[in-house]
């Protein structure tokens, strides 16, 4: 018998729960939102989504200012309601 894969945890999981030991991808932000990856791009080019910023070549994504983008955007939503 092999060994079972291992499970990968829930990236939305971190919105919920206490922030991860670690920054978060693009990858990390279009699986959360259950968006394609080139949205994830497009909103940093417009400014539009989630704040992120580089390390040298790579983009990430601070949870904590995920949450607070998440917790804008629902504001800003019932506001309009």
């Amino acid at each position: 018998m092999s060994a079972p894969a291992p499970v990968r945890a829930d990236p939305r999981a971190t919105l919920r729960d206490g922030l991860p030991d670690r920054y978060l991808t693009p990858d990390d932000i279009a699986e959360m939102f259950e968006v394609p990856i080139e949205t994830v791009y497009q909103w940093r080019k417009k400014r539009t989504g989630p704040p992120g910023f580089r390390i040298g070549k790579h983009l990430r994504y601070d949870p904590s200012d995920v949450r607070a983008y998440v917790s804008e955007r629902k504001s800003a939503d019932q506001a309009a309601a």
